[in-house]
């Protein structure tokens, strides 16, 4: 299931206050899961990658759990980690 599934199922459609910001929240939900999902494909566990990256697996926990903090600089140094290039685009 989705981040758009389980809003659909849990949430009322009608509840004003909660669609507000819906699309920012849902892009953040997004880039939590590209990096989830790119470390996972590099076959790297947290530890792994906080490893290369001289910290703790916690914060590359916290880096997955709450990008929307996250700087450019950071997403570039943890897509080198992951042997990966970093692209953003516009649409």
């Amino acid at each position: 299931m989705d981040y758009k599934d389980f809003m659909k199922k849990h949430i009322h459609p009608r509840n004003p206050e909660f669609w507000e910001g819906y699309e920012d929240r849902y892009k953040e939900f997004e880039l939590r899961e590209l990096l989830k999902h790119a470390r996972e494909q590099a076959g790297l566990t947290q530890a792994e990658v906080a490893e290369r990256l001289e910290t703790t697996p916690s914060v590359i926990s916290r880096w997955e759990n709450h990008a929307e903090d996250l700087r450019f600089s950071t997403l570039q140094r943890y897509a080198k980690a992951l042997n990966k290039n970093l692209s953003i685009g516009f649409v």
